[in-house]
């Protein structure tokens, strides 16, 4: 309950606070990748329920010529990278903690397609609410693979509290700051998890 209440007080004060970013942002958006600007996609949320995740878009709407999406590489434009290594993209995910699908702090909320690949020790990530960030964010983010962000994930999961959400949210502005993190060596992102080899 007290996570509750702060997740919702901070982000609501946030949102009215950085109102004219998400504004400016929004119009950065469409002038340069079009409507629409926001990316909705649906994710698992707690206990792995689906909910509709919001944030800014920052790629093209690319295919080929069969009409299958391209490389996340060729659709992530300059203007792309500046927004998700700012952490930008992210803002509109307060919208999902205010609704309650979401919390400030937890494991980040992956790809529908990668639940009947966890194990059971990877399965408990979903025992939490998703977070706008997280423990394995401020200890690697996209630069450490995908057994140790789980091992992270799990460990959150297992010592939460208030405090260390406070202490999460601090590093996550440092991160920010400092741009640290923000993709896999070789890849414009991440590399795709493809289950437990």
């Amino acid at each position: 309950m007290i996570k509750r209440l702060f997740d919702i007080t901070a982000a609501t004060t946030a949102l009215v606070v950085l109102s004219p970013v998400y504004a400016i942002t929004a119009y950065k958006v469409s002038k340069n990748l079009g409507s629409p600007v926001l990316f909705r996609q649906t994710r698992p949320g707690l206990h792995g329920k689906p909910f509709e995740m919001l944030k800014f878009r920052s790629m093209k709407d690319a295919v080929d010529a069969e009409g299958n999406v391209l490389p996340d590489s060729e659709r992530l434009t300059d203007f792309g990278k500046r927004l998700r290594d700012s952490s930008l993209d992210e803002l509109p995910e307060l919208w999902n903690v205010i609704k309650g699908d979401m919390s400030l702090v937890g494991p980040r909320p992956l790809l529908m397609e990668y639940l009947p690949l966890y194990n059971d020790e990877q399965k408990r990530r979903h025992h939490v609410r998703p977070g706008v960030t997280g423990y394995a964010q401020v200890n690697g983010r996209n630069a450490i693979g995908w057994n140790e962000k789980f091992a992270l994930d799990t460990w959150y999961v297992d010592n939460q509290s208030l405090w260390l959400d406070i202490k999460i949210l601090l590093n996550t502005v440092k991160k920010v700051v400092i741009k640290d993190g923000i993709s896999a060596d070789g890849e414009a992102t991440m590399s795709k998890f493809k289950g437990n080899i």
